[in-house]
């Protein structure tokens, strides 16, 4: 299985690819994984996962030139694709981060500052951006879809200022609160998966969801 992790500079995919080679190797799933901007590597790709840290403008800029449009035809021929952080939001057609730069579009809606108002016990605003450990919690539709669900409601790593808002609430897998703001933190359509939290660095949490996905992906890949 080709598994291609897109490396655009915009944040730091080494850590992902120990990730996907621990996952992979956990599940006995025999892998082929490299990290690479190459539109033609993109092209043959079997899984794409699309990491990114940073700013959304600066991502979408990256895409140009061809990679966007290898993206949008991998994805619509069905090829599995998992987005970490910004491989979320970049799937949505805007960002208040960077007005004027266009994302993927896969999904409809925006993504949007997050608004956390203030710690009474501090009596200031929560600070941005919010970073740390916390909780995703499954939609109820996503829980009556699956007794086990791709991404289990657990705590993972976060590090972000701005989140996805669906115009579609029924790709919203599960939820995430901090403070006043809660927020989609993981979405699904199809075979399109992304996840605000890094699986990454969330230890056994991250590692078991991407066990789960390369499982399922495994199981629906023609023989």
């Amino acid at each position: 299985m080709r598994i291609v992790a897109l490396a655009t500079r915009v944040g730091n995919v080494r850590s992902v690819l120990r990730a996907l080679d621990r996952a992979t190797s956990q599940i006995d799933l025999a892998a082929e994984i490299t990290a690479s901007a190459d539109v033609e590597v993109v092209r043959r790709a079997d899984v794409l996962v699309v990491p990114g840290q940073g700013s959304f403008g600066a991502f979408a800029e990256a895409l140009d030139g061809g990679l966007r449009e290898a993206l949008l035809e991998r994805i619509q021929a069905g090829t599995p694709y998992l987005g970490i952080c910004l491989g979320l939001q970049i799937l949505f057609d805007e960002s208040d981060e960077a007005p004027g730069k266009k994302g993927l579009g896969v999904l409809a809606g925006r993504v949007s500052r997050l608004v956390p108002g203030v710690d009474p016990e501090l009596g200031r605003p929560r600070p941005l951006p919010h970073m740390g450990w916390n909780r995703a919690e499954l939609t109820s539709t996503a829980a009556a879809d699956s007794s086990t669900p791709l991404v289990a409601p657990a705590h993972y790593y976060f590090a972000h200022t701005f989140a996805a808002v669906p115009a579609d609430a029924g790709v919203v897998l599960t939820t995430t609160s901090y403070g006043d703001a809660t927020f989609a933190s993981a979405v699904r359509k199809d075979d399109v998966v992304g996840v605000q939290f890094h699986p990454e660095k969330s230890q056994r949490a991250g590692l078991s969801l991407l066990e789960r996905f390369f499982s399922e992906v495994a199981r629906k890949r023609p023989r």
